[in-house]
């Protein structure tokens, strides 16, 4: 069964997909003074603005964004958990650069040293967490090139889990990018991304300081993750993101001249998309979007929702002709629990697929009991 909505909005859009990713063929801010830069949606991925976007590069620390997403997946695959408590190698704890000072042979739960990574970028704790989800840090590269490839970052070697200078490795804008769009599909990932300053206290009884390196956190409004970099060879970097009303961008800088130029540049990009963009958001996760009949229960109809919000992001005043298609049964069988998913409901644009969403029941339908399919059945005889 397939139910059709048609939302007419606005003039023909200037949107194509090419290759599986949305592009947008609009006015770009100015130039940027770095050497790539890219800035998309984070729901569609569509394209902003990109400059020298698929050059392979040095990303310095931004290669934390990887190693944070294999922490935070472990933890999904239940072969990690945060409150998990991790043994500090003499490995760890020497790693120089940007680092938390953890102590060799001292335990930190999992969480601590995640959080010290997404803020204040420690080496030392991201050779701790590769050693704990991977048994080593090389085998943990592994993962991160296999992870890599998977998401579709064709760009992209990594030689180490910090960043630190070591040959060969390398990305690029559009593939730290990707990565980024992919950790923050983790909510607890903002818990610690949008702090700014705390005590981090060893079980030596020690304290260190740690700061997020990500300024813009507290200086723009709606930023509320990413993560810096620099190196001699990279330059200042950032990959960051920001949200405001139903909008999230994503903005990466490589190579900037300066700690404040790569600010300014990722602030600059925030303000044109914000400005420039909007988000039409068609189906609310949570609300009822349509309804399905149920076989086999007294809960004869369900309501259903979308998984999450399915929005058609676009260029102000360029949203075109846009459709909802719901694919979905004629109806369903029980047992059916609240939450699961039925079938999809797909958005086109001027009928271009832009982007799906899972469809899901906001009920329960418990099957028919003996007792219950008895009544039924003389019900259904008279």
């Amino acid at each position: 069964m397939k139910k059709l909505i048609t939302f007419a909005l606005a003039t023909a859009c200037c949107l194509s997909v090419s290759g599986g990713t949305v592009k947008a063929y609009a006015d770009s801010p100015e130039k940027t003074n770095c050497k790539a830069s890219y800035v998309c949606d984070a729901e569609s991925g569509t394209v902003i603005s990109a400059e020298n976007e698929t050059k392979r590069l040095p990303i310095a620390s931004m290669c934390k964004i990887m190693t944070l997403l294999l922490s935070f997946e472990a933890v999904d695959d239940g072969q990690l958990s945060f409150e998990e408590e991790i043994t500090v190698s003499e490995n760890a704890s020497g790693m120089g650069g940007s680092q938390v000072f953890l102590g060799t042979g001292l335990v930190y739960n999992a969480e601590q040293l995640m959080k010290t990574v997404a803020v204040c970028s420690a080496n030392d704790s991201c050779v701790a967490l590769a050693e704990r989800v991977a048994g080593s840090e090389s085998a943990f590269v592994e993962r991160m090139n296999a992870r890599a490839k998977a998401l579709g970052a064709e760009n992209t070697l990594f030689a180490n889990c910090t960043g630190l200078p070591k040959e060969p490795q390398y990305s690029c804008a559009k593939d730290v990018a990707l990565m980024l769009r992919e950790l923050i599909k983790h909510q607890k990932y903002f818990e610690f991304s949008k702090v700014w300053l705390e005590d981090f206290a060893h079980p030596d009884g020690r304290t260190t300081q740690i700061t997020n390196t990500n300024k813009l956190t507290r200086f723009y409004e709606g930023c509320d993750g990413g993560k810096t970099g620099f190196t001699n060879e990279a330059g200042f970097c950032l990959a960051a993101t920001a949200k405001r009303n139903d909008m999230r961008l994503i903005s990466v800088v490589i190579g900037a001249d300066s700690s404040k130029g790569r600010f300014n540049l990722i602030r600059k990009s925030f303000d044109y998309g914000f400005s420039a963009y909007e988000n039409a958001v068609l189906l609310k996760a949570g609300e009822k979007a349509t309804t399905v009949p149920v076989k086999g229960s007294r809960t004869q109809v369900v309501d259903l929702c979308a998984e999450h919000d399915l929005s058609a992001f676009s260029k102000k005043g360029e949203t075109g002709n846009l459709t909802v298609e719901y694919s979905v049964p004629e109806c369903v069988k029980a047992p059916l629990k609240e939450g699961d998913r039925v079938g999809e409901a797909i958005l086109y644009r001027d009928g271009v697929e832009i982007a799906r969403v899972a469809i899901c029941s906001m009920q329960t339908a418990e099957r028919f009991s003996w007792w219950d399919a008895l009544q039924e059945s003389a019900r259904n005889w008279n």
